[in-house]
């Protein structure tokens, strides 16, 4: 007797062909797809040489310690203090921008996070070695960085006080004679320069421009003190790249008519000298410089009062406007990166030197003609 009819018999090929495997092309390109998925996911967590600049911590100069938008505490200092000297009271802020970076030779970004990196306009993708010099550990780095800070708050706390008309002793010293170059053998780590050809050089700046007005190959008259005794060396400077130089580390030795005390931790470079020294105007004059208004900004700044580039502005420009500032100054010579990257609702002001920056701030204060402030040209 049968057991299936042709109708059944039929009807369980059909369903046998129905469960056929998939073709071995199929099963191929399957197994290399999870191949490659799994290989971009090892490849995503490799460190990558590179590490990542982003927004760092934003500081009131006018305020405390505390970085802007974190919970005060009973620790917090003010960031500005000036004993025994009569101050005013202050309004608004005068915001100094940072830049966090994230990585370091001990420890690289995964390409992935490099690859977010790159598609986020407020950060920035570096090759390690441009922030940490081959060789150089992130203790020293760090090191190098806190001198450069305190170099820099003196020469904020110089650059303030010579606009507020004090007086006091201030010259350019010699810190470093390298070896083999036109000044080895005639100047001295500790010779204070006081002029070039007969021209005061009061400051690093004017120091250099002595210079490349002299020109290289041709002697240079460097009037010093050394030891407290005056005198006149010929040295005959060089070209290095597009400056003219004597070969020596050059730096300022001041003695301040009072003290002025910077209280901010764990923030090193260079960059907070601008926003410094408005701070200590600001508090050392009646009156509010800014109005009540917040106003962000970056720079170098030395004892003449010239403002200089600095690094990261793209990231601090987005620190600025998520602090909630509405108007940043900044370095005239960072235009370049400034033009086309300014985050919406953030004016920037092109500032060459102090002076620039507190008539910025008195326009700003007073609502006048803001479209007269000079910025960065258009991209």
């Amino acid at each position: 007797m049968a057991l299936f009819s042709d109708d059944d018999r039929r009807h369980d090929g059909e369903s046998e062909i129905g469960r056929t495997s998939p073709p071995r092309s199929v099963v191929v390109g399957w197994v290399l797809l999870g191949v490659a998925f799994v290989l971009a996911l090892c490849l995503a967590l490799v460190p990558a040489p590179y590490v990542i600049e982003e927004p760092g911590p934003v500081f009131n100069t006018l305020a405390t310690d505390q970085a802007v938008g974190t919970a005060a505490s009973k620790s917090d200092k003010p960031l500005i203090t000036i004993p025994g000297q009569k101050t005013y009271p202050t309004t608004g802020a005068l915001d100094l921008l940072t830049v966090s970076v994230v990585g370091n030779p001990q420890a690289l970004p995964s390409w992935m996070e490099v690859a977010s990196a790159w598609f986020d306009p407020s950060k920035a993708v570096l090759p390690v070695d441009a922030v940490f010099p081959p060789g150089e550990t992130s203790q020293q780095s760090n090191q190098a960085n806190q001198t450069l800070m305190i170099d820099s708050q003196k020469d904020a706390v110089a650059a303030a006080l010579n606009k507020l008309g004090y007086h006091f002793p201030q010259a350019v010293a010699v810190k470093q004679v390298i070896s083999k170059t036109p000044a080895a053998g005639i100047l001295k780590v500790g010779d204070e320069i006081v002029s070039v050809n007969g021209t005061p050089v009061p400051g690093v700046q004017s120091l250099r421009d002595a210079l490349a007005k002299n020109g290289a190959g041709k002697p240079a008259q460097i009037g010093i003190v050394r030891a407290q005794a005056a005198q006149t060396v010929t040295v005959t400077p060089v070209k290095s790249g597009t400056s003219v130089v004597l070969g020596i580390g050059a730096g300022m030795n001041y003695t301040f008519p009072f003290n002025v005390s910077i209280q901010l931790n764990n923030v090193g470079g260079p960059s907070a000298g601008q926003m410094f020294a408005l701070g200590i105007i600001d508090k050392l004059t009646p009156g509010s410089l800014n109005g009540g208004k917040k106003v962000a900004g970056t720079g170098t700044i030395d004892n003449e009062g010239n403002v200089g580039a600095i690094g990261g502005i793209r990231q601090k420009m987005y620190s600025a406007r998520s602090a909630g500032a509405t108007w940043f100054l900044a370095p005239a010579s960072n235009c370049d990166e400034v033009t086309g990257h300014i985050p919406s609702g953030l004016k920037v002001v092109a500032v060459k030197t102090l002076d620039n920056s507190l008539a910025a701030l008195k326009a700003i204060s007073t609502g006048g003609n803001n479209g007269s402030l000079p910025t960065c040209p258009a991209g």
